[in-house]
């Protein structure tokens, strides 16, 4: 067993656009102009954000191989024996891209100790209002654990984006983040897409565990084809998002326009957050129908782009629209159906949270003594540890991941119960096929 392998080189600082200066838009063909621009260039960005220059591997060096012992059945001139009695299947892998913002290099620290495992992959991102210095201390720090280096699986992004909470910056980033993601491993199975106000409910072998059992092609989406106050706030209204084009936060331009409904296809409304599938993020990176981009230029310009932009192509394409559970698996706090906004989880919401079954929750503020409560009762996470698995082979305490063994074993706990629960009622005949992509 081995739990060291050499540092790579430094990271190079990560470069940056200059500042452009600021615009006065009066003409109206003048507007009209840079919404048109802005679109293509929303599209522009989209397609040129495979390449490999956006991104710098902090785990890895280029031409070392993962540690043997963490992955046993990936090694050449080796004979593996698996034992034929076993019916478990082998687990999948799941692709993480984690983001945050100016002085959250500790929070985004944390949110992959949580979240750590080595079958995933790990793609971290500090938006443009964070300096240089906090990503290259990121990436120092994650370069610095032994066992990032010895599985490879954890990288960081050198040229980052811009995210705006409203506007289509978010899918922008998101895209890029899966492109590189898909250009890092030929072998994971589901995206996921986490905030440093996100924080995972069970174990990842928990939740490896529970999906190891599922299709593959499955995806978790919260939908709706009821748009309600959304036609008039969130989809009509015409934005220009800075975030496309300025390396400053700035006001988001509202023009005063509006515009009709696409009737091409149906919209459909939900949440930001979902568990995409490898099949159907290939399809909206490097596929050939062009729903997706499609739907990228009509939602290049509107409000909450990114909560409608998945939910609109899975349910508008015959090839995905079947593969859709209308649940995200995360647990948010509306404490009114009307809210527009999850609010922030106090102490009060954590029984209700724990026993919801969810695998992730969202609305952790900093600093959030709830998260040590989590890692202490349901992770069994020591400060500044990743989660312990079925591949930690050390003795128990603070050191029992500084020996590793087979990634592949997983040691699911009592949390994997209310995932499994919950994932019964979800697939079960009466409820799956009657809630997926209706029109309402």
């Amino acid at each position: 067993m081995q739990n060291s392998s050499p540092s790579p080189p430094p990271l190079s600082p990560p470069s940056f656009l200059s500042t452009p200066t600021a615009l006065s838009i009066k003409d109206p063909k003048a507007l009209l102009s840079i919404i048109l621009v802005s679109s293509l260039f929303a599209l522009l960005l989209f397609l040129s954000s495979s390449s490999p220059s956006s991104f710098s591997s902090s785990s890895s060096s280029p031409h070392s191989i993962p540690d043997p012992y963490l992955f046993p059945t990936r090694q050449a001139h080796r004979i593996v024996y698996h034992d034929n009695n076993s019916s478990d299947p082998i687990p999948p892998s799941i692709a993480y891209l984690l983001s945050g913002s100016k002085g959250d290099l500790g929070r985004i620290l944390r949110l992959l100790y949580a979240t750590y495992h080595p079958r995933n992959q790990y793609l971290l991102h500090l938006d443009r209002s964070a300096s240089d210095s906090e990503r290259e201390k990121l990436a120092l720090k994650v370069q610095s654990l032994p066992i990032f280096r010895a599985a490879q699986n954890v990288h960081v992004i050198g040229k980052a984006d811009f995210v705006y909470p409203t506007g289509s910056s978010g899918i922008s980033f998101t895209l890029h983040g899966a492109s590189i993601l898909l250009r890092l491993s030929p072998i994971w199975d589901w995206f996921i897409s986490l905030s440093v106000s996100d924080y995972p409910l069970v174990t990842q072998d928990d939740l490896l565990h529970i999906m190891s059992f599922l299709p593959k092609d499955l995806n978790f989406v919260n939908h709706s084809s009821y748009i309600g106050w959304r036609e008039s706030r969130r989809l009509k209204p015409i934005i220009v998002d800075p975030g496309l084009y300025l390396s400053q936060k700035t006001e988001m331009f509202y023009a005063a326009q509006k515009r009709v409904l696409p009737s091409a296809y149906r919209l459909f409304t939900g949440s930001s957050f979902g568990i995409l599938s490898r099949n159907f993020i290939e399809f909206c990176v490097v596929g050939t129908d062009n729903l997706p981009r499609t739907v990228l230029m009509y939602f290049s310009n509107t409000p909450s782009a990114l909560s409608n932009y998945f939910p609109t192509i899975l349910c508008n394409s015959y090839q995905f629209n079947k593969t859709v559970i209308n649940h995200n698996l995360l647990y948010a706090n509306f404490d009114t159906p009307s809210r527009k906004k999850p609010q922030p989880i106090s102490s009060d919401d954590y029984d209700v949270m724990i026993h919801h079954g969810a695998a992730f929750a969202t609305g952790f503020r900093l600093d959030d003594p709830m998260l040590d409560r989590i890692d202490r009762d349901v992770l069994k996470r020591g400060r500044g540890k990743v989660v312990p698995g079925g591949w930690c082979l050390g003795g128990f305490g603070n050191d029992t991941c500084s020996v590793w063994g087979d990634a592949d074993i997983l040691r699911p706990g009592p949390g994997v119960r209310g995932l499994e629960k919950l994932m019964v009622g979800l697939l079960s005949n009466g409820s799956f096929r009657s809630h997926q992509c209706i029109y309402e």
